[in-house]
């Protein structure tokens, strides 16, 4: 009762009230393979210390990428995160702070995310970038939503290089909203022709640079040809420390660039939070969901910050909002620009280039055993290869004498036989040479 105050009454009274005859009613929409049968396999209760020794227990048994070599990536990446982040936004002015509505109690956060968007901005070369998002994925899917608003179309294209969480995001959420995807097939040789789905219904093509393979792409000749079709090209990037070294998205031609920070400034924190990067052109502001910062001046003539924009229907009429995100993820956000911060422009640039140097290297040793062909022409900082044998058994084994020794395709692809060989690798700043030595060593004894 000090959880649950609610009596079966109550319950009773809130179904009648909109229309549902039962709780479980009110999952109709969730697929049936997605439920439980039953309660999960749990003690009812404990004490505090026993839990907590349960957990610890449980914890224990992972695997962690600090304490071996890692190769891990698929999305989500190792790095180094200084210090000095942690010890920022752990004051209590920055850990504490909500929502900033009142501006004449919120200028810190006000400020960090103007800067937070001035960062995303310049990295991918776009004019404007909102105060954040969920994540990666969901950037993605408010991308397509987006510009359905912008094309007034509902069909949009996803590229076969797409990651297939991104994909089975946008498709969940903007699918609700009567967007139509066509979703190319998985392309790990990097050679689709996605231009020739194109057509006059088409709102956006979605395409990921470095792509779920880790090819590396120009993509502005598929941006003439979206425009000259009337369409937008969204871009996403997983990878967000690669725009230290690639040419920006929107300088390729994109009109809606969606990425994945956590690359900055955010720990890999066994899958979350994560904090999303959503960027436009000016010319499409009002069409972008979220909120904006903005700088102003008082009545004294003080610079200050405030709300500038903000598009989402808690703020505005339901009919005149772009989005229902219902937040920004603000400290994540805030961890990512002081990180960045420290870095400056400089040093993201060299990062990127010793996340590039650290991955060739890897490439070139793994190069050197007969059963392995290395699939990629082009690549950042993760790679594509094929192995002689399926690579989920390899993983596993690899796991076993202590070493993560990347993510096979067909964790992510099950069932697609033609791509169970194949293994994503990835190498940062944290990758030192002895990892690497132990991987292809492993590799070696068990190929």
């Amino acid at each position: 009762m000090r959880y649950l105050p609610l009596t079966d009454n109550d319950r009773a009274t809130m179904l009648s009230a909109i229309g549902a005859g039962k709780i479980e009613d009110l999952y109709t929409d969730v697929p049936a393979a997605a439920l439980l049968a039953g309660p999960v396999d749990l003690p009812a209760h404990q004490g505090e210390l026993e839990v907590e020794r349960a957990i610890s227990a449980m914890a224990a048994k992972n695997l962690n990428t600090s304490d071996a070599p890692s190769f891990l990536g698929a999305g989500a990446y190792r790095h180094h995160v200084p210090a000095t982040v942690d010890a920022m936004i752990q004051r209590g002015e920055f850990l504490t702070a909500y929502t900033p509505y009142q501006p004449e109690v919120s200028q810190g956060t006000l400020q960090y995310l103007f800067e937070f968007q001035t960062q995303v901005a310049l990295i991918t070369g776009m004019e404007v970038a909102n105060a954040s998002m969920y994540d990666g994925a969901t950037a993605t899917a408010e991308a397509v939503l987006m510009a359905g608003r912008v094309t007034k179309r509902k069909k949009a294209i996803l590229s076969g290089g797409l990651h297939p969480h991104y994909r089975d995001a946008t498709t969940t959420i903007a699918g609700y909203q009567g967007i139509t995807m066509t979703a190319a097939k998985p392309d790990f040789q990097c050679n689709e022709d996605i231009t020739s789905l194109i057509d006059a219904d088409t709102a956006c093509v979605v395409v990921q640079n470095p792509d779920f393979f880790g090819h590396v792409r120009d993509l502005a000749p598929l941006a003439e040809k979206c425009h000259a079709a009337g369409a937008l090209l969204v871009a996403v990037v997983t990878e967000v420390i690669s725009l230290g070294a690639l040419m920006a998205p929107g300088d390729m031609g994109a009109d809606i660039v969606a990425c994945e920070g956590q690359s900055i400034g955010n720990a890999l924190n066994y899958g979350g939070p994560t904090v999303g990067l959503l960027a436009v052109r000016n010319k499409h502001l009002r069409q972008m969901p979220g909120r904006i910062c903005g700088q102003s001046t008082d009545v004294d003539g003080k610079r200050g910050f405030v709300l500038t924009l903000s598009t989402r229907e808690q703020h505005i009429r339901r009919e005149k909002a772009t989005s229902n995100i219902c937040t920004n993820s603000g400290l994540c956000a805030l961890a990512f620009t002081v990180h960045m911060t420290l870095l400056g422009e400089t040093g993201f640039s060299r990062l990127a280039r010793l996340n590039h140097a650290r991955a060739v290297t890897l490439a070139n040793k793994l190069a050197g055993i007969q059963a392995i062909e290395i699939i990629n022409d082009t690549f950042f900082n993760e790679f594509t290869v094929r192995l002689s044998k399926p690579a989920a058994g390899v993983v596993e084994a690899l796991a076993a004498k202590g070493i993560l020794g990347g993510v096979p395709v067909s964790r992510l692809y099950p069932g697609e036989k033609e791509l169970e060989n194949l293994l994503l690798v990835a190498a940062t700043e944290t990758t030192t040479d002895a990892d690497m030595d132990a991987l292809v060593a492993a590799l070696g004894e068990e190929l």
